[in-house]
């Protein structure tokens, strides 16, 4: 009867232990001020432009690989394995990551399209395109601390004045090319969100165009309905994206601090981090409910989706003043 009872005590300490694991290693990180982090890491009051954007993409980076628990995704060891909170969040973050990085690439630090690419970015983006779960032959982590590496790198560039072949040209049409990428990735997110209760959607794929066609045939009217095994984990990937993209605009309006000004559009952009705040409210429930949209329940993911709709619908607004004269 002793050895029972030590056997029931033992199982139920390691469930205890891992219970509080799980709990400290779906610690969501906190925000940072990207402002004064990036002065400190310059070591100046005013970096120079493109600096504030490229150490926020580099700090985010950082915190998604060290942050508490470390890199989750790609663990295939218990009880690392067993979470699927975190692992999404990651993945929220990951993609705004290689949407910025991206452009990065391919607009704000060129000056026209014939130019030639960044030496450093345009090694640094496709190792962010590995896949998050890869963990052996190379690992994530691996290709993803060798891209921050080469980040560092352009950021270093930037602060030098002797070197003129690593820029950053924080330009209307440059900024307008990010913000249409983030407002598709926004516009996924609020549709996947919604899907939390099922909707019966009407096929919109080819409005406006009489001629257009598509591959393969859909029916005029269907379901659309997340699967309650993935609710939470949709529920944490746009949680971890708007964390990330919070960051990336309170960078883009520094460094775009005047052409925002001039296009009066500053205020846009202080709306659209407002309401991407609210996106990082502390979840107060044990886990992710999905009540109807007017029932007893409430429906975490319906509430998410609607920061996520106003915060597109204004970027939208922003990407058409940036197109004005």
């Amino acid at each position: 009867m002793q050895k029972f009872k030590l056997a029931i005590s033992g199982v139920l300490m390691l469930l205890l232990m891992s219970w509080g694991m799980a709990i400290w290693l779906s610690q969501e990180p906190d925000t940072f001020d990207v402002v004064e982090l990036a002065k400190a890491n310059a070591q100046t009051a005013k970096p120079v432009v493109g600096y504030t954007t490229t150490n926020a993409l580099i700090q985010v980076t950082e915190i998604l690989l060290h942050k508490s628990g470390g890199y989750l995704s790609n663990d295939i060891t218990p009880p690392f394995s067993l979470l699927d909170n975190m692992p999404a969040w990651e993945l929220g973050v990951l993609e705004m990551v290689r949407d910025l990085a991206l452009s990065m690439r391919t607009d704000l630090s060129r000056s026209q399209s014939q130019s030639v690419e960044n030496s450093f970015l345009k090694l640094a983006q496709p190792k962010l395109n590995i896949d998050h779960r890869s963990w052996a032959v190379p690992a994530a982590e691996t290709e993803y601390e060798e891209a921050l590496r080469l980040l560092r790198s352009y950021r270093q560039a930037l602060m030098d004045p002797s070197n003129r072949d690593h820029q950053f040209y924080a330009r209307a049409d440059n900024l307008r090319e990010l913000l249409k990428a983030i407002e598709k990735r926004l516009g996924s997110y609020s549709q996947r969100l919604s899907a939390s209760v099922g909707q019966d959607r009407l096929n919109t794929d080819l409005a406006g165009d009489a001629q257009a066609r598509q591959s393969t045939f859909t029916p005029a009217e269907q379901l659309i309905k997340t699967s309650w095994w993935r609710i939470d984990d949709e529920f944490y990937e746009a949680r971890g994206a708007c964390w990330a993209l919070l960051h990336f605009l309170k960078a883009i309006e520094v460094d775009f601090a005047d052409v925002l000004q001039r296009k009066n559009a500053s205020v846009s952009v202080q709306q659209i981090i407002r309401e991407l705040e609210s996106t990082q409210q502390s979840v107060w429930s044990p886990m992710i409910l999905n009540g109807s949209g007017f029932g007893v329940l409430a429906n975490h993911s319906l509430v998410m989706a609607n920061y996520i709709s106003r915060a597109n619908a204004a970027l939208i607004d922003l990407s058409e003043l940036l197109s004005q004269g």
